[in-house]
Formats: structure tokens, C-alpha cells, sequence
């Protein structure tokens, strides 16, 4: 009977958290899902924008998509719909096929929806959950910060109101801006520079009230002041009325050859963006994710969107970040911004028809900027050439590739270089500490300290494994050429040996015993010293070759230095020499 709850409620994890609403919970989610249904209805229309889709489809998305990945996720707390960086995604694999607004550009997008679900649900169902640790968190700054500044791009056109091309790459965007710039109509300039500033400034002198749903609002205003309409400053127009409507995805074998490629970058990036975001904020509530959970739920999400005209969304960290501050208990708050979204539509969508489009654009632009995270892109220039190498060509590759081949790209180098760092284990010269009574172990080279001639001790951090023999192999051959027949490998900090690795430490004890002295080994972990005994190669190395610790080790091979050499050394660093 257990087991059977356990199994349900695996495949329908809001019976987990419904038997803890309470009337107090339930007042709270009401309260944080007015917060972020107001916070949704400007960001829904400027990212229906962005992705090349009329603007009511944002908001179907910003409806559809937060209910049933509450339902499915595993987050308390994560709010999903339409986002800035899965927009652009969506406008570039579409645009490919057809003309942005159209249609046939819409009936492409929800079938390059259906298909991203589809993936992003197969990979929950096969335990994938940890496929974003693959993708680390510098690919991800550095494509938001291309796509930010290809949104913000996107957007000059409608905020200079010059003619630019649909489909424009990011360059040739920027020259037809340089040799257009001359048409631009004034009118069209100043009231998306004026929505831009009163929303920049109502953020920072009054950051609780809704500064791009008021910011709009003024927009509005202006240009009726103005009578921008009548200077040739273009209108959203009035969006229809009421609940998504049901459609079927025309998917066609076809359409799946031509979007899947995409499908697949807009999948990873979603389950990316939504995966961070609701560990983020469960770092803070104290809550445990489950990744794969949050893979069937954002999944799901998708699939059912496509067939109620919802484009492909994801985790908005944004509104998650509202939804957890406005006191959200449970998915509940989700479910209710949805349905409060619904209940405004119905209301408010009539006076769309006066929003003008260089408003949006001033909108778009805060938009793009906030979502360059800034701290993290000068800690990583501080601290990192590799990671800034991987910035560097994750940014590039958005603004001058297709964007699906820029987060493989940034993937490809960031894993080139993770795997150049652990095939590459550092070797570090270890020696008593003369001022230390127990001499106790420190770098030698760092802290100048006096090495045994006959003994030599290093400490290897990293694993042995097939891609780090070649390199450790090299190092233990120049050690080889120094005046010391013996060495002792410190392996405290050796997590992994395998059988490569095993095997080329057995030919170095074969070489190092017809120096004269001999390989050995202290402080090996359980899970290499059980690959060395499986195999059979700490026998052939020798049991007596292995000790427990450092202090073992030097007692255990002091009587087999030469005496000779010790009796002329004057270094004794340690403690046995000075017995002697």
C-alpha cells in the first residue's frame, strides 16, 4: 500500500504538497499571485515580442505553462512562462521558416514547443536530471548576455522607427542603424526613451510598485499628448479577449527534421534556466529540488502549452524572485497568477490598442539590461582565464552564430578545459617543516624548505585515470632524473585510479626498484587501493609498498636509505635522522 502512494505520488507530486493548504498558506499564495500576475502582464507582451509572436501569445504562455509546471515541478516557489532568453531562441529557430507575426511563423513556433517538451520530458523520465551540471554557469551568463544584447538590438528599429530588415543578423542590424539613423523619427524616439526612464527611475526610488506596468501606462499617455499615431509612431493594437484557445500542433515529419536541432538547444536551455533559478531560491526557503521532477514538470508544461497556443517558456527568475518575496508557500501562488492573469486579459486587453510599440521597445531595453549579470562577468575576468575564454566565446558565438550552436559551443570548450584541467593533476614537492615539532608536511618550493636527497615526497592532486597517465607518466620521468631513488607519493588528494592508471604506476615501481629504491604510496584512498587490489597490481607493486600515512611511510623507509649518505648529510629534516 506504501509503495503504491510512493509510486502515485512520484508521477504526481501535487498530492505532496496539497495536504499542507491551509487557509493561511492559501491567503499568502492569493497575495503573492497578485503580485506576480501584475509582474507578468508587461513582460508577457514584450516577450511575445521578442520570440517573433503577436503579443497575446505571451500572455497565453505566461497562463498555460505556470499551472501545469506547478502541478508537476517540484519547486514550491518557481514561477515558469515565457522568458527573455528562450524568446530570442524561439524567433531565431522560427524565423529560418517564416515571417516573424505570421501565422505560419505561430503555427512553427508551437510545434518547435511540442517537440522541446517532448525532449525535455524524455529526459526526466530517463533520470536526467544531472545533465545540467554539464553546462556550467559561465556558458549560461555568457549566452544571456548575448541574447540581451540581441534583444536590446532587436529593438532599436522600433524605438529609432527605421526600416531594418526582418531576420537581420546582429551586424547587419548595427549598419543599416549607421546608415539609417538619419530617418529616425523623433517622436518614436523620445517616448520609448521616456518609458525607458521613468520605468529605470520608478525601480530605484520606488521599487515596490510595478515600474514597467506603470512605465507603459505613461508611454501610453505620452504619445497621446503628443498624438504620436498621428507622426507615424506605431501601436501594439488590441489584443483579444478571453482564455487561450485550444489548437493542434501541425507537426509533420518534415517539421520535426527542420526544428528538432532547435528544439533540442531550447530544451537544454530551459531545463538550464529552470533547474538554477528553483535551486537559487530553494538555497534560500531551505527546500530540496529534485531535478528530474522539474525536467517532467517543465516538460509537460510545454507539450500541453503547444496545444493552448503557448510558445516555449521556461523558469523566470525574475518573477520566481517576486513570487518568493511576496511570501509564496506553496505552487498555489503559481496556479493563482495564472488564473488572475486570465481575469486581467479580459479586462485590460481593449486598451492595448493604445500601447505604443517604442514604449515596449524602452521596456525591452530594461529588460536586456537586467539580464546581464554584471557581478559574475567581472568576478569571472578577475579570476579566471579559462572561464573567461568560455565567456568570451559563448558571447561571441550569440551574437554571430545561430544561437542553439552557441550554447553547444560553449559546452564543447567548457568541457575542453575541465577535461585539460583534471588530465593535468598537479604535483606538488612536500618536506618537514623544521620550525614545526612533529615536522609536520609543507611545499617545499613555496616555503623554500630543504628536501632529503635520497627520499623524495610529493603529493599528486587530481585523479589517475586513461586521460592523466601521459601527463603524470612525464612528471615521475623527470623525477626520475633527480639525485633520489626513492619516492613516496603522498595520495590523500588522488580521488580516482583506473586501471590505466594502475598500470603505469606498476611500470614506474619496476623502474624506480631498478634505480636502487623503490614507489610508494601513503594515505591511498579505499576506492584506489580496492582498483589496485582488484587487479592485482598491489601485489605486484608490494603490500609492504603502502602505508596508512606519511609518518608510517618515512619510519618504514628511513632504514633503507643509505647510511653512508646519511652519515655526510647535513639537512636532517627528519625526525629519525637525528636519532641516528
Amino acid at each position: 500500500m506504501n509503495f503504491k502512494k510512493i509510486h502515485i505520488k512520484s508521477f504526481f507530486p501535487f498530492l505532496q504538497w496539497m495536504p499542507e493548504l491551509t487557509k493561511k498558506t492559501i491567503q499568502a499564495d492569493l497575495i503573492a499571485g497578485i503580485t506576480g500576475a501584475i509582474v507578468v502582464l508587461p513582460q508577457g507582451v514584450a516577450f511575445a515580442m521578442i520570440a517573433g509572436m503577436p503579443p497575446i501569445y505571451g500572455l497565453y504562455t505566461a497562463m498555460v505553462l505556470p499551472i501545469v509546471a506547478a502541478l508537476f515541478g517540484s519547486s514550491k516557489h518557481l514561477i515558469s512562462g515565457p522568458t527573455t532568453a528562450i524568446s530570442i531562441v524561439v524567433f531565431s529557430a522560427v524565423s529560418q521558416y517564416a515571417e516573424p507575426g505570421t501565422e505560419q511563423f505561430v503555427a512553427l513556433a508551437l510545434v518547435v514547443t511540442l517537440i522541446a517538451g517532448l525532449f525535455q520530458f524524455a529526459f526526466g523520465l530517463a533520470r536526467l536530471g544531472t545533465l545540467v551540471n554539464f553546462v556550467s554557469h559561465t556558458v549560461v551568463i555568457g549566452f544571456t548576455a548575448g541574447a540581451a544584447i540581441l534583444i536590446a538590438s532587436s529593438q532599436i528599429k522600433n524605438i529609432l522607427s527605421i526600416s531594418i530588415p526582418k531576420g537581420a543578423t546582429f551586424i547587419e542590424t548595427w549598419s543599416n542603424v549607421f546608415f539609417h539613423g538619419n530617418e529616425t523619427n523623433i517622436y518614436a524616439l523620445t517616448i520609448g526613451l521616456s518609458t525607458l526612464l521613468v520605468a529605470i527611475l520608478i525601480k530605484k526610488f520606488a521599487p515596490k510598485v510595478p515600474n514597467m506596468l506603470v512605465a507603459m501606462v505613461f508611454g501610453g499617455l505620452l504619445n497621446y499628448i503628443l498624438n504620436g499615431s498621428a507622426e507615424g509612431v506605431a501601436l501594439v493594437g488590441e489584443l483579444p479577449r478571453g482564455l487561450p484557445p485550444f489548437s493542434l500542433p501541425g507537426i509533420t515529419l518534415e517539421k520535426i527534421s527542420q526544428l528538432a536541432p532547435n528544439a533540442f538547444a531550447i530544451a537544454l536551455l530551459g531545463l538550464i534556466e529552470a533547474v538554477a533559478i528553483a535551486r537559487s531560491i530553494a538555497s534560500k526557503s531551505g527546500q530540496r529540488i529534485d531535478g528530474n521532477q522539474e525536467f517532467i514538470g517543465q516538460g509537460l508544461s510545454n507539450i500541453i502549452g503547444s496545444f493552448f497556443s503557448s510558445y516555449a517558456g521556461s523558469g523566470s527568475f525574475t518573477r520566481s524572485g517576486v513570487n518568493y518575496s511576496a511570501g509564496a508557500q506553496t505552487p498555489v501562488a503559481a496556479i493563482f497568477a495564472a488564473i488572475l492573469l486570465m481575469l486581467i486579459v479580459t479586462f485590460v486587453a481593449p486598451l492595448a490598442a493604445f500601447l505604443p510599440i517604442p514604449a515596449m521597445g524602452g521596456i525591452i531595453l530594461l529588460v536586456s539590461y537586467n539580464l546581464i549579470d554584471f557581478h559574475h562577468i567581472k568576478r569571472i575576468f578577475s579570476s579566471s582565464k579559462r572561464e573567461t575564454t568560455v565567456l568570451l566565446i559563448t558571447l561571441s558565438s550569440t551574437l554571430l552564430l545561430e544561437l542553439e550552436y552557441a550554447i553547444y559551443i560553449g559546452v564543447i570548450f567548457s568541457l575542453i578545459f575541465y577535461l585539460q584541467q583534471t588530465s593535468t593533476p598537479r604535483f606538488v614537492s612536500l618536506a618537514p617543516d623544521p620550525g614545526s615539532n612533529k615536522r609536520k608536511m609543507q611545499n617545499a618550493e613555496k616555503d623554500n624548505l630543504m628536501e632529503c636527497p635520497q627520499l623524495k615526497i610529493i603529493r599528486i592532486e587530481g585523479s589517475l585515470f586513461f586521460g592523466a597517465v601521459d601527463h603524470v607518466a612525464s612528471e615521475l620521468h623527470r623525477l626520475r632524473n633527480e639525485e633520489a631513488n626513492h619516492l613516496l607519493i603522498v595520495s590523500s588528494s588522488i580521488n580516482l585510479i583506473d586501471t590505466s592508471g594502475a598500470e603505469m604506476l606498476e611500470r614506474e615501481a619496476i623502474i624506480w626498484k631498478q634505480k636502487g629504491g623503490g614507489l610508494y604510496f601513503s594515505g591511498l584512498k579505499q576506492r584506489g587501493r580496492h582498483t589496485m587490489q582488484r587487479t592485482g597490481l598491489m601485489k605486484a607493486i608490494g603490500p609492504d609498498h603502502f602505508f596508512e600515512n606519511k609518518e608510517e611511510a618515512i619510519i618504514a623507509l628511513y632504514p633503507k636509505l643509505s647510511q653512508d649518505v646519511c652519515a655526510n648529510c647535513k639537512k636532517k629534516i627528519f625526525l629519525e635522522c637525528n636519532k641516528g
